[in-house]
């Protein structure tokens, strides 16, 4: 899968939000070694502490289907101007994963003109993970 690829398949992602409070559909698509794709969105709540974002949504699918490990490129979109980045939560969730099978995935940032491409490592430094439980 190439990088215009995955990034329309968390476009279409996007497209199945349910953001009624803030608007602002956001679309993750995660790529596995074997080539597989998990999507998510992100899923609000009139509770507002209670939502899920998109990359938190995918890695959730990804696990409860149990794939552990493999991550290689992650792409995140939204309806703003600039790309948009993991939130600081999401970043924490993709390094789990990402752990399990020790990869620095590559994210693709993305915005409606261009696309910011990061390690998760450089977002996200220092990082908390199992290693650090033992």
């Amino acid at each position: 899968m190439n990088d215009e690829q995955l990034i329309a398949a968390a476009r279409a992602a996007a497209a199945q939000s349910y953001s009624p409070y803030s608007n602002f559909p956001v679309g993750a698509a995660l790529l596995f070694g074997d080539g597989s794709v998990v999507t998510g969105t992100n899923i609000e709540n009139a509770s507002y502490g209670l939502g899920l974002c998109a990359e938190t949504v995918a890695v959730s699918k990804a696990m409860a289907d149990g794939v552990r490990g493999g991550l290689v490129k992650v792409a995140v979109t939204g309806p703003g101007e600039e790309p948009i980045t993991p939130c600081g939560r999401c970043r924490q969730v993709l390094n789990e994963l990402a752990s399990l099978g020790g990869t620095d995935p590559e994210i693709l940032c993305v915005g409606p003109k261009e696309t910011h491409r990061v390690s998760l490592s450089a977002l996200l430094p220092y990082a908390f993970g199992p290693a650090s439980l033992t």
